[in-house]
């Protein structure tokens, strides 16, 4: 085969590759990550296994579709802020990463989530203290919020008492005795949030696609 029709024929599998990564995805779906950030990932990660296992530290919810990884934009709460990035620079962080998406009884919530999150969300300061009654943020609640205010008599997402404990220990990682030392602000042992891992269990989703596994995943 001449290097012309071989040239031809790979560039044209990766445009049918490309094509059909973009149509999968649809304004709504969220990515779950394995972010591998060091001791604050691993304490998330420890206290709840994600779907299948996975080892779960970060989520993010796509706000608008584009023609390629470049404008396809997804929301974050990440550093200090809730804000937009490339699904590009998003999976340059960690591809070890798979999508949600809501079953079909469920997507009539997502205009209206994905309105709220843009409108009201965007820009606001992250939740470092984790608590989900101010008016900071962090990744999971963002999505919370947004589907709580569609449609308030779903929970799609169910809150639950947090921990930061060592699993089979009444002691909490020296990571978060530490960093709410910092913050002077007592650990939030017991009050109600949620983390990427739970939320990727949830019965109001099904996995769409994987690109990494996440550590720990098995399938």
């Amino acid at each position: 085969m001449n290097r012309y029709i071989l040239f031809i024929l790979i560039s044209c599998l990766i445009i049918f590759n490309q094509s059909c990564t973009k149509q999968s995805f649809e304004v709504g779906d969220i990515f779950f990550q394995d972010l591998d950030c060091g001791p604050p990932c691993q304490a998330i990660e420890a206290v709840t296994s994600g779907y299948q296992g996975a080892q779960l530290s970060h989520c993010a919810i796509i706000t608008h579709i584009g023609s390629s990884e470049y404008d396809t934009i997804l929301t974050e709460a990440i550093g200090e802020t809730v804000t937009e990035t490339t699904l590009y620079d998003f999976l340059n962080r960690s591809n070890k990463v798979f999508v949600g998406r809501l079953k079909n009884e469920y997507q009539y919530m997502i205009p209206d989530a994905i309105t709220y999150i843009q409108t009201n969300l965007n820009g606001k300061p992250y939740d470092y203290i984790f608590d989900i009654t101010d008016d900071t943020y962090y990744c999971s609640e963002i999505i919370y919020e947004g589907l709580k205010k569609a449609d308030n008599k779903q929970e799609l997402f169910s809150l639950k008492p947090m921990t930061f404990n060592e699993p089979g220990t009444d002691s909490p990682f020296v990571h978060w005795v530490e960093y709410y030392e910092e913050l002077g602000h007592p650990i939030p042992e017991g009050q109600l949030g949620l983390n990427p891992g739970g939320m990727s269990q949830s019965d109001a989703i099904d996995i769409i696609y994987i690109y990494e596994k996440p550590t720990g995943m098995q399938y």
